[in-house]
């Protein structure tokens, strides 16, 4: 099947700044490169924050687009021995393009990649960079060597295998980095993609007890929480958090707590104050460049809390969540709400953000005409 000489893109100017424009596709792909052909990609949060301009430094015009799932359209000989796949193949792509040699990389935390400036990866690479086809809102997306792909089953629809990001996201920042074990108890700030992804991680694991929090607008989604798993909910607009959490586990307070909200502060300290003794805490929302208001070192200490940043998402992740999203064990269509036309990626970016009026999204995917 012969290649067009163009693929349309959504190409980002700045912030709020948006066009569909049409680039060309690689002369040619040399043999430890490849080419994908786009079927659908997912939309995260923090694309939201990209398109509005709060991530800084990002290097326009560029595409956005992280999370693509697509078919292998041309591979290179060297390529498809590294990554165990051919033509025809469909594969969901890692974010991340690590240098490979740094000391992050060769100690396996390739997601801490140190050895390339800035932020390494698709959705966030200038299209002045050669050949420019760096993210997943396009029709085609350049595979560079330093690609990390999965092998995916074609029994998935294109739109639920995009929640190999956001599920690969619960199982790390869930499960694997607090250790969640068998009959823990778990509080999750957030019933976003990554809030419901870490409801089905901590089910996966064993947890006991999972709660989940989230705003009176947020009705929908914590009722998604319960469906996945989730034994208790509560919303943080009309019930005391700490009150609630206290009273469900009768004193004893949650052993993990991971909170996945974006923007506001006010989780970071609720996760401190619902912690037990000796507990854990993951930090995975962004909040930008805020200070945490009412942070008090003491409490920290006094509860002899072990905190946890986490950034991404790697392979030990997303091969169980991809493996999971195969098995078809939860109804993750309920999650996916809606599939949108590539041409349409602001209106789909509005929507994820609450910006369209009368309109609710859980999970987005582009997919081109």
């Amino acid at each position: 099947m012969s290649l067009p000489a163009t693929s349309r893109a959504i190409v980002q100017t700045g912030p709020r700044s948006l066009e569909l424009r049409e680039l060309p596709l690689p002369s040619s792909i040399g043999p430890e490169e490849g080419l994908l052909r786009v079927e659908a990609c997912g939309i995260c949060g923090s694309d939201y924050e990209q398109y509005q301009g709060l991530m800084p430094n990002l290097p326009f015009p560029l595409i956005p687009g992280h999370e693509p799932v697509g078919t292998i359209a041309e591979i290179g000989e060297v390529a498809a021995q590294r990554w165990g796949v051919r033509a025809g193949d469909r594969v969901a792509v890692e974010a991340l393009l690590p240098c490979g040699f740094c000391r992050q990389c060769r100690g396996g935390e390739y997601r801490l990649c140190s050895g390339r400036k800035g932020l390494s990866g698709y959705g966030y690479l200038s299209i002045e960079t050669p050949p420019g086809l760096w993210g997943g809102y396009a029709e085609y997306l350049y595979l560079d060597p330093h690609t990390v792909l999965h092998p995916i089953s074609r029994d998935v629809s294109p739109e639920l295998a995009t929640l190999f990001n956001p599920l690969g996201a619960g199982i790390r920042w869930a499960q694997q980095v607090p250790g969640t074990k068998l009959g823990d108890t778990i509080v999750i700030l957030g019933p976003g993609q990554r809030g419901l992804c870490s409801v089905i991680a901590a089910r996966e694991a064993g947890a006991s007890c999972i709660i989940v929090s989230g705003l009176s607008v947020d009705e929908r989604k914590l009722a998604l929480a319960r469906e996945f798993g989730a034994h208790h909910t509560i919303d943080v607009e009309r019930e005391d958090i700490v009150q609630r959490v206290r009273e469900i586990t009768d004193g004893a307070m949650a052993d993990i707590v991971v909170d996945v909200s974006a923007i506001s502060n006010e989780p970071v300290i609720q996760a401190i104050d619902v912690a037990r003794r000796g507990g854990t805490v993951v930090l995975a929302g962004m909040k930008g460049r805020r200070p945490v208001e009412n942070f008090y070192n003491d409490r920290v200490v006094a509860k002899e809390l072990t905190i946890k940043g986490v950034f991404g998402v790697d392979f030990h992740a997303y091969e169980p969540a991809i493996r999971l999203i195969e098995s078809g064990k939860y109804p993750l269509e309920k999650m996916h709400t809606h599939t949108i036309a590539l041409e349409e990626a602001e209106h789909a970016l509005q929507l994820l953000a609450r910006e369209i009026p009368g309109e609710e999204a859980i999970h987005i995917a582009l997919v081109p005409g």
